[in-house]
């Protein structure tokens, strides 16, 4: 038996495991996992350790992390398998070496599977028989005649019982062959086809026949690897009854290579190559073919969840990076017909100021609804409303115009996207902030924040109801959950956060900080008062060095003691951001001047960076902050679309220019908002002229794009729409 040696790798193995994956140096990886087993953040990382890095982004950094993870988890999968077989003393120096130099878990799997504890099978009970010796001489002699006689008993009392039990024995030896499995999984990737169709009673279960275009569909692996939302949509076709799914694939070529290799090319018609033969047809139907078909179809789908994903997340990212609009009192309205619509006023810095609920649509009568145009007046013009944010659910369009026909002069309206505000209007922290409000009511409150500062507000509810993706109920929720967490980590931290005014939800997602810290960040605020410093961070409660040297670079004191303190310098660069202020001649009351700023570009070379104890890439940084205290991230980003006319689905003719807000981006197009009851479809072919891969190459949520109309089909009430103009459409 051969010892038990199991492998732990070290940090650097793994690390060029990772480096080689990602084709990222090896130095980089290296430094970066050690930063990240020291327990700092990505966003951390990613901002304050560029020199270490190399400048690795933020993505860079997790799939460093996620590959070393998944390496991880192969070598600890491998020991396990070793470990299992040794205590079965059948480990040889060859299996082990096989199961070492294994490249996927896969694989591994393939090579522990006939050691692996199963339920007794037939093969198991003709082995207890004594039938083992048999299959091994069938084996070795195809050409013999094949002594079954001998092997005639109690147990087994006819030739056809022993030659069943032999056929049971090669079968599972074939079944679990690696080199087999293997070869298959690679040949049905490359030449597999995924084939759909109508399963019988389907149309029962597909009324509205959603799946109609895969009843007779079939699309070769190869080529679904480019549209991976087919697979999601026939999972969901297949899951939900209307669908049977299969992938086709040259059976007969798969036997053929099998009964080559078993047979060593030999070429006969003797008793135990029949035998073999008939075993190998089995096995491949029985065993091979399911087991692989189950695997590719399982890869398939994990590929296609993993594209949503991505997708789900960077429109959550962009979703979340809107620019806001600061310092404009807002009236938020969200639409209803028989309850009314809930109106709530908010002040430019998002205080809750005053509601109302009206009734300006039928069933509502004459008298309401005038009543109700007479009161949105004269909210407008009490509170001095410059922007009417109104929710895109029920009644949206209906309110749209009621706000249209009875805005004064300068007032604009939005179409807020209000997806999640009724989660958020039910929740614990909805409540705790208004206690006295209703559910709609608090609804109307979200919907004028949210235009307000998009990021602030939708950071309170779960990101998965914001409305933005596709299939993501279909998703791993786990994986689905992980990215979200990531995208608004992201978000949050490039953004940054007040110190004196942000919500626990917020302060969760700032690096270092957990629900924890961050209640008690609040609450140490609402007992001693606003921050003067980030320095005054070392005295909440639990924020231990750790804690403070990830998160404070992202927390914010606008009107501190420290101008430092506005900017996303971090503290540990506020000794070098004052010599740099010094060289330049710079007084802070001076930053973010044409002068200064002009001062500040001439510094930023390495020269100054050895002058002041910092790596390059930190003094740029550092010079970028110093030009804009208190630079919010969104600034770049897109902000809302303001109207103060409305359309409808009438309006629209074939050739007309619109101007809309792309509203979801899925991998076959963009749906854009135009303002009438249902959004537009710009297909993938209709984003560029040139060739694109992913609709995220044009488009992102939130932009603000020219549209021509393309057809309309005012019964099924779809739009078609291209961001090509005429002339340009091939």
């Amino acid at each position: 038996m051969t010892n038990l040696v199991l492998n732990e790798p070290t940090q650097i193995e793994i690390a060029k495991q990772v480096s080689q994956a990602l084709n990222i140096g090896l130095k980089q990886v290296d430094a970066t996992l050690t930063l990240i087993n020291d327990g700092s953040t990505v966003p951390f990382i990613s901002r304050y350790r560029k020199e270490m890095t190399g400048e690795l982004d933020e993505v860079q950094i997790r799939d460093i992390q996620l590959t070393a993870k998944k390496s991880q988890e192969l070598a600890d999968r491998k020991n396990t398998v070793i470990k299992a077989i040794h205590d079965q003393d059948k480990l040889t120096p060859e299996i082990q070496q096989h199961i070492m130099s294994a490249a996927s878990l896969p694989v591994v799997e393939d090579l522990y599977l006939p050691y692996k504890q199963k339920r007794r099978t037939k093969a198991m009970i003709a082995r207890e028989q004594g039938l083992q010796p048999l299959a091994d001489f069938v084996m070795a002699n195809l050409n013999a005649k094949i002594p079954i006689a001998d092997y005639v008993n109690e147990a087994l009392p006819t030739k056809e019982d022993v030659l069943a039990g032999l056929h049971e024995i090669l079968a599972e030896q074939i079944g679990e062959n690696a080199a087999y499995r293997q070869w298959l999984r690679t040949r049905m990737a490359l030449d597999g086809v995924l084939v759909s169709s109508l399963k019988r009673g389907g149309k029962d279960k597909d009324e509205q026949e959603v799946y109609a275009g895969y009843y007779d569909y079939s699309e070769s692996i190869k080529s679904l690897l480019n549209n991976k939302f087919r697979i999601l949509a026939v999972n969901r076709g297949e899951k939900d009854g209307g669908l049977s799914v299969r992938i086709d694939f040259a059976s007969a070529r798969m036997i053929h290579f099998i009964q080559t290799k078993a047979s060593k090319g030999q070429l006969t018609t003797g008793d135990g190559y029949q035998v073999l033969r008939s075993a190998i047809e089995d096995a491949y139907k029985r065993f091979i073919q399911p087991a692989v078909e189950r695997e590719l179809r399982q890869d398939l789908t994990t590929q296609a969840q993993e594209q949503a994903i991505r997708v789900f997340g960077d429109n959550l990212y962009h979703l979340l990076m809107q620019a806001p609009l600061k310092g404009k009192i807002v009236m938020g309205f969200d639409p209803g017909f028989r309850t009314g619509s809930k109106l709530a006023i908010i002040d430019a810095q998002g205080k809750f100021l005053k509601k109302q609920v009206i009734y300006p649509h039928k069933p509502a009568n004459a008298q309401q609804r005038a009543e109700a145009a007479d009161i949105f007046k004269a909210l407008v013009a009490e509170y001095h409303v410059q922007l009417v944010a109104i929710g895109n659910g029920t009644a949206s369009r209906e309110s749209e115009e009621f706000v249209a026909k009875n805005l004064s002069q300068g007032v604009s309206y939005s179409i807020v996207n209000e997806a999640g505000a009724s989660v958020y209007s039910a929740s614990d922290e909805a409540r705790e902030e208004f206690p006295n409000l209703h559910v709609e009511e608090r609804s109307a409150i979200s919907i004028g924040r949210r235009i307000q500062d998009p990021l602030a507000e939708l950071i309170k509810i779960d990101p998965k109801s914001v409305g933005v993706g596709q299939y993501q109920h279909d998703l791993n929720a786990k994986a689905l959950d992980q990215q979200v967490d990531h995208v608004v980590e992201t978000a949050v931290n490039q953004v940054g956060v007040n110190l004196n005014t942000a919500s626990p939800a917020l302060l969760t997602h700032i690096a270092g900080l957990n629900k924890t810290l961050a209640q008690n960040i609040v609450d140490y605020r609402n007992t001693v008062g606003e921050f003067s410093s980030r320095a005054q961070l070392k005295k909440v409660p639990r924020l231990g060095p750790k804690a403070y040297e990830q998160a404070a670079g992202f927390l914010r004191i606008l009107d501190g003691k420290n101008i430092l303190d506005n900017t996303d310098i971090h503290p540990e660069s506020y000794s070098a951001a004052k010599k740099l202020l010094a060289i330049a001649d710079i007084v802070a009351s001076k930053l973010a001047t044409e002068t200064a700023n002009q001062a500040l570009r001439a510094l930023d070379n390495q020269v100054i960076a050895d002058k002041i104890g910092t790596g390059r890439q930190t003094l740029h940084d550092m010079i970028t902050s110093l030009q804009k205290p208190g630079r919010d991230g969104r600034s770049d980003m897109v902000g809302a679309l303001l109207k103060s006319d409305v359309l409808h689905i009438e309006d629209l003719k074939a050739g007309m220019k619109l101007q809309g807000t792309v509203r979801n981006v899925v991998d076959f197009g963009a749906f854009v908002d135009l303002g009438v009851k249902h959004d537009g479809l710009v297909h993938i072919s209709r984003l560029a002229r040139r060739r694109i891969k992913s609709p995220s190459e044009i488009v992102a949520v939130g932009d603000i794009v020219n549209v021509w109309v393309v057809d309309i089909d005012e019964k099924r009430q779809r739009i078609g729409l291209t961001m090509l103009e005429p002339q340009e459409e091939k």
